[in-house]
């Protein structure tokens, strides 16, 4: 049985739209794998440390830093959804 909340809707954040190229609601999976998608097609992996993500001028806003590691893309995920009927985001620094 899958897990609700994961597959939940939730609408991004401005930051995590821009990423993501659509304002549209995105479960929390749709949304790792939008931010992985960028980054791959943007070539952010640290080539040095394949497991740090380098920022661009879009990813920084989201991230609040110039890198981040993959373990981190989570909760930063999970502070930049907001569900529909919620009139604010609770994006918080990573």
């Amino acid at each position: 049985m899958p897990n609700a909340a994961l597959s939940q809707k939730l609408k991004p954040s401005k930051q995590l739209a821009v990423v993501l190229g659509s304002e549209k609601p995105v479960s929390r999976a749709e949304a790792v794998k939008g931010i992985w998608d960028y980054v791959k097609q943007h070539d952010l992996q640290n080539p040095e440390n394949r497991r740090e993500i380098l920022a661009d001028e879009n990813l920084k806003p989201l991230f609040g830093k110039s890198k981040i590691t993959m373990f981190e893309v989570g909760k930063i995920v999970n502070s930049n959804l907001e569900s529909e009927g919620s009139s604010k985001h609770t994006q918080k620094a990573a």
